[in-house]
């Protein structure tokens, strides 16, 4: 497969090379589209050296071009994915500042948990972090009302035309419209990735609270028996603990 952006009619003598192979030292000819060559020698796949592949990072067709991705390109592709989204996010909301930063504060929250719980996809707790209350807009401007049934109703295909729009995997979008869908109301079996935006959104929706009504030491330890990952036990008693020594302080 040739990347589009490779225009073989500004090509110049440098833009077909030879290089040698790392396996066995023979000669391996390239042009400047290819992204790897089989050696003739010992049939080991050599990547072309002068290719940028910093393209892999954006492109949804990079596995197609270069096969396997290596992990530092997929980590690149998922921390831009997850830029994207959170842009995205930022542009939908555009000066309902509190509402970023309520997103934002559930993805600095998703993405502490999510790294800590095995079997996880980082790119859908992103993007389901930063999404998660899209529909809100749209309920309230339907329902007058920002309760969470009307967010469940509204926020899938807002969500959905956002995703699309970034040209985001079938698969992932399912999946994170799925959990938008319902992200107040935890079904009897949940993904990894539902409990880590759960217990993210949990424990920055009472941050909120607690600024006006701080807890005591009981509450915030039932507090923490809902939370849906061990994880999200130990992070909420770490971010909400400040709430009750402000309570303390002030008796």
């Amino acid at each position: 497969m040739q990347c589009p952006g490779q225009d073989s009619r500004y090509w110049s003598g440098d833009d077909v090379f030879e290089s040698r192979c790392p396996s066995c030292g023979q000669p391996v000819e390239f042009f400047k589209d290819d992204s790897r060559q089989r050696c003739r020698s010992c049939g080991n796949q050599v990547f072309n050296p002068k290719m940028d592949f910093g393209c892999a990072a954006y492109c949804p067709h990079a596995a197609q071009c270069l096969g396997s991705l290596s992990p530092e390109l997929l980590a690149a592709q998922r921390e831009m994915f997850k830029d994207k989204v959170a842009a995205a996010m930022r542009q939908y909301f555009g000066k309902d500042s509190r509402r970023i930063h309520h997103a934002e504060a559930v993805a600095e929250q998703a993405e502490q948990i999510g790294r800590k719980e095995p079997g996880g996809d980082m790119s859908v707790i992103m993007a389901c972090a930063y999404l998660h209350d899209i529909g809100i807009r749209e309920a309230e401007r339907k329902f007058n009302s920002s309760a969470a049934r009307y967010q469940h109703s509204e926020g899938p295909p807002v969500a959905r035309e956002l995703l699309n729009s970034l040209r985001a995997k079938p698969e992932l979008i399912d999946e994170v419209c799925d959990i938008i869908g319902h992200h107040h109301t935890p079904r009897a079996e949940e993904t990894i990735n539902f409990k880590v935006l759960y217990d993210a959104d949990l424990i920055v929706n009472m941050a909120e609270e607690y600024q006006e009504k701080p807890p005591t030491q009981e509450q915030l330890n039932r507090l923490s028996a809902l939370m849906l990952t061990e994880t999200g036990k130990t992070q909420a008693q770490a971010a909400l603990q400040r709430f009750i020594k402000v309570t303390t302080e002030n008796t």
